[in-house]
């Protein structure tokens, strides 16, 4: 049984099941609680205690970490696919006991609960309204509006992400509109190359990380399959840097959508590629129901092209809205429906936004802020760096200094830090570049492309007040 008063957690690896998990809980009028796959059994447990789900479902890969997480949380109404473990009851036979009846769809929809990736944080869960995807009071009226969704017209959509996210969340709803959806259990770019060749796939969204995985395939293999049946491609979590989406554009065409935002609140600002290169960079501009605002530390609103802190103004008023804490709440909003997802940008005179960092990446060194951000756009241009990630770490003095943590390309040779150094200073201010390099083979960005520079700082910091 489903319905408004259950909330179930789906806690398993891409797959069709995971899939018509997501969807029967639309269908069926329940909220879903997506989680991270990756968690281990001790996150899954807080999260399930913290979010009231009664019932989980589970995959093949999740099953044991899935039961001892239920075990903590009290949950004995666990449900699983492809694996038989004791306590883990059977998803086909599960189904076949089920209620032939048709569920009540003239209930209104319940909101997915997400929960935040915690790059900023411990991880937070927000209600995410079915509004965000189509309009209807009803779940009935809400299917219906599901088809008018562009997306479902222009043919098979692919999903590479985990479907624990938004983004990939988007295949279990185009399936209720009637459009086919090709899974990948997960992401392999050569295989994703091969799957779009195959199936014809029209649509999909990613992350700068897959950008960058695709882009470093040879020549050859790029030319093995046809990737001409993609229509759109929209793109979300970390910005994109810009040569990574010119060079994205220069190969599948002008078909890139940023869609910048985040679980909390979905989209807030949207660019085409047409746009975009116009104002490379840009996350473009606010989309309703939001009007973006650069205010300063009090609250200001600050002239085009200078730079503050990113505020939305929410028309419906809800703003940001985090479960079971509404002190973190209150703390998103200067105003109601006024609300901040951590961002320092700046907006041109169009009313084109920039991102350059976030709030928690802000550095003070001798009484200077500095935004990590601005170095590490000048050194993933440097040919020898594959990624960066710029971090804030004690100095006797100073108080702060600036760490590159650098992980570099495959064909890179005799890199050296202070080569390394020189080349951002000779693109930037001596006083934002980094005083030290620590090369590094992975910084360990999540599936979202987003990195925790919260565990980078903290063994620096260790013994130290951050």
């Amino acid at each position: 049984d489903t319905g408004p008063d259950l909330r179930i957690a789906v806690f398993a690896e891409n797959g069709v099941e995971t899939a018509l998990a997501n969807l029967g809980g639309l269908i069926g009028g329940a909220s879903v609680v997506p989680i991270n796959f990756h968690l281990t059994a001790e996150e899954v447990a807080y999260i399930l205690s913290d979010s009231g789900a009664r019932m989980v479902f589970l995959g093949p890969e999740t099953a044991e970490r899935g039961l001892e997480a239920a075990a903590l949380a009290g949950i004995d109404q666990v449900i699983g696919w492809r694996c038989e473990i004791p306590g883990l009851k059977s998803w086909s036979e599960w189904l076949a006991a089920s209620s032939p009846e048709e569920p009540d769809t003239s209930i209104p929809p319940r909101p997915n609960l997400l929960y935040t990736s915690g790059t900023t944080g411990r991880p937070k869960g927000t209600h995410l309204p079915p509004t965000m995807f189509a309009g209807g009071d009803t779940v009935e009226a809400h299917l219906q509006n599901l088809k008018l969704n562009p997306l479902a017209a222009l043919g098979p959509h692919l999903v590479v992400g985990p479907m624990y996210h938004t983004g990939p969340l988007s295949g279990a709803r185009l399936l209720a509109a009637g459009a086919p959806s090709v899974i990948l259990t997960k992401f392999d770019p050569e295989n994703t190359l091969k799957t779009i060749a195959e199936y014809k796939t029209a649509s999909t969204i990613m992350v700068p990380t897959h950008f960058v995985r695709l882009l470093a395939l040879d020549e050859a293999t790029k030319a093995k399959y046809d990737t001409s049946s993609m229509v759109q491609v929209s793109h979300t979590g970390a910005k994109c840097p810009v040569d990574i989406k010119r060079a994205m554009i220069e190969w599948w065409g002008p078909l890139f959508i940023d869609a910048y935002g985040a679980s909390e609140v979905g989209t807030t600002c949207m660019i085409t590629s047409a746009e975009w290169l116009e104002h490379p960079g840009s996350v473009g501009r606010s989309v309703p129901p939001f009007t973006a605002q650069i205010l300063d530390d009090d609250g200001k609103p600050l002239p085009p092209n200078t730079e503050g802190k990113l505020y939305f103004e929410d028309a419906t008023g809800r703003g940001v809205v985090y479960h079971n804490d509404p002190e973190k709440s209150a703390a998103a909003h200067i105003a109601p429906g006024v609300f901040t997802l951590g961002e320092i940008a700046y907006m041109d005179a169009d009313g084109y936004v920039y991102i350059t960092d976030r709030f928690s990446d802000m550095i003070v060194s001798g009484g200077v802020n500095i935004y990590p951000a601005e170095a590490e756009q000048v050194l993933i241009d440097h040919p020898q760096i594959l990624d960066v990630a710029c971090i804030g770490i004690p100095h006797p003095v100073m108080g702060e200094e600036l760490k590159a943590m650098v992980i570099l390309k495959d064909d890179a040779e005799n890199a050296q830090a202070d080569e390394v150094i020189a080349f951002c200073r000779d693109r930037l201010s001596h006083y934002k570049c980094p005083r030290s390099v620590d090369f590094v083979e992975d910084l360990g960005r999540n599936t979202m492309g987003k990195i925790n520079k919260r565990k980078l700082r903290a063994p620096f910091w260790e013994g130290h007040q951050s």
